[in-house]
């Protein structure tokens, strides 16, 4: 197993992405500093939750979302279409990419056409997912994030952690031995301040520069084609208003149909996002600047992405698609809360990247079939999810999904397996048995180590050697 990282002056590590899944978990796991940074944010988004649900209605708000996104689902070739009208009505560029590989290479090369050398980019998961950086990277294009995670996360070489918070994972210390190489001084500050106020500075000068911004979108809105970006630090809207060219990605799932609709998402979102009654920036924005007008981009291209989204539609995962990338199911699992984002190796982490990944990277893809087991089934993100995705049934349907064909043989040894482990005399015998034979050092009831092919279920979890099992 490879258990190199990347280190900063200082010796801070940082995880490692490369691996199979089992070795980079089992990295997460041994990883003491990334446990207790993960669990203090989950707390502290936990508490922020308890808060909306108690004083403003977050629980009641969920059915309404709920019917909302499942209509847009069940709408959404009508709602692409107008929303591609609208957006041509206004001035700007709609392109549909069947692809990542698409969308991406319209970028680059519009960028490449415009003779833009740097983009600024603000946070967005659906250019992480067509790997857009890359692309304008290998044309010789300089491309600098400006959301203060992605870029803490770009200085470090690695993916997001979260959807919404991307560096949770890292504490003050590491993100100041961080900012300490990248500046080439060890005249940095590490408290929250001073770190945020040199970030503003060195980012600042960048936009200045940019040619071209580029962002995400959180919600378009189809009756008027205008797209909805949410942020909290402003950087989004220099984005996409100072530079020339503002491209806008948006995965093909991620409209709505008018205000009404968009207003009550838009509300839900920080609530279960972040915790807070309403986002600091939300930026509305319809096609390029017009004749008159000071301020916007001279371009607007909206390039929409299917990847696989639209093969969904109908089927029993159709539900996932209702995602609004609020990142609450990722704060609630304790898989998560447990090995943090970079373990799942794509840019979806949490329940929700478990269901998602595989499904639109395809069922025989080696770097995410594995990830629906990255679960214990406990419903915790069901119950997060704002807007109703049954996320342990999607997961039990992913998990049947990726596995094998089971052949005659097999089916009956499991077919006795779970008649036995489903009774708690038997279970207790198994397991007494196993004690006995295998002399498995145990603590506490539970046993931390089997042989054979046991050995996979105890490198990374114990096992109960009683039942009912000690909490």
């Amino acid at each position: 197993m490879s258990t190199r990282r990347r280190k900063a002056s200082g010796g801070v590590a940082y995880p490692d992405a490369r691996g199979t899944l089992r070795e980079r978990t089992v990295q997460a796991l041994a990883d003491g500093t990334l446990r207790g940074n993960l669990e203090t944010a989950a707390a502290s988004w936990g508490e922020s939750r308890d808060a909306m649900r108690r004083d403003h209605g977050l629980d009641a708000m969920r059915d309404r979302a709920r019917d909302i996104r499942r209509r847009n689902i069940r709408e959404l070739p009508a709602l692409l279409s107008e929303m591609q009208a609208k957006v041509r009505e206004a001035g700007g560029t709609v392109v549909r990419a069947q692809d990542g590989a698409e969308a991406a290479r319209y970028v680059t090369g519009l960028a490449r056409a415009r003779g833009v050398t740097v983009v600024a980019k603000s946070k967005s998961m659906a250019t992480e997912e067509i790997k857009l950086n890359e692309s304008l990277t290998d044309a010789g294009i300089e491309v600098v994030e400006t959301d203060l995670g992605e870029w803490i996360l770009q200085l470090a070489g690695e993916r997001p952690s979260h959807i919404i918070a991307p560096a949770v994972h890292l504490n003050r210390g590491q993100v100041a031995t961080l900012f300490r190489e990248e500046a080439g001084t060890d005249d940095v500050p590490d408290d929250r301040e001073g770190l945020v106020a040199h970030a503003r500075v060195r980012l600042r000068e960048k936009f200045a520069q940019a040619g071209m911004g580029v962002s995400g979108v959180n919600l378009g809105v189809a009756s008027t084609g205008t797209v909805c970006i949410v942020e909290n630090e402003g950087n989004a809207r220099l984005v996409t208003s100072q530079p020339r060219i503002h491209v806008a990605v948006m995965g093909m799932e991620r409209v709505v149909a008018d205000w009404d609709e968009a207003a009550h998402i838009l509300q839900v979102l920080p609530m279960a996002a972040i915790g807070q009654d309403a986002a600091n920036y939300v930026n509305l924005i319809t096609g390029p600047r017009r004749e008159g007008e000071a301020d916007g981009p001279e371009e607007f291209h909206l390039v929409i992405v299917d990847g696989g989204r639209g093969a969904l539609r109908g089927t029993e995962f159709e539900e996932a698609l209702s995602c609004i990338r609020c990142g609450a199911c990722l704060y609630s699992c304790p898989m998560w809360k447990s090995v943090g984002g970079q373990a799942y190796g794509s840019p979806y982490s949490g329940p929700i990247g478990a269901v998602i990944t595989p499904l639109l990277e395809g069922p025989a893809s080696p770097t995410s079939r594995d990830l629906p087991f990255m679960s214990s089934l406990c419903g915790a993100c069901g119950e997060a999810c704002p807007v109703g995705i049954p996320l342990q049934d999607l997961l039990v349907r992913a998990r049947a999904r990726a596995s094998s064909p089971a052949t005659r043989r097999s089916a009956i040894v499991f077919r006795a397996w779970s008649r036995l482990w489903r009774r708690p005399t038997t279970y207790r015998a198994w397991m007494a048995g196993w004690r006995l034979m295998l002399r498995a050092r145990g603590k506490g009831g539970w046993v931390t180590r089997l042989p054979g092919p046991g050995a996979g279920w105890t490198q990374v979890r114990d096992m109960p050697s009683r039942w009912p099992p000690r909490p």
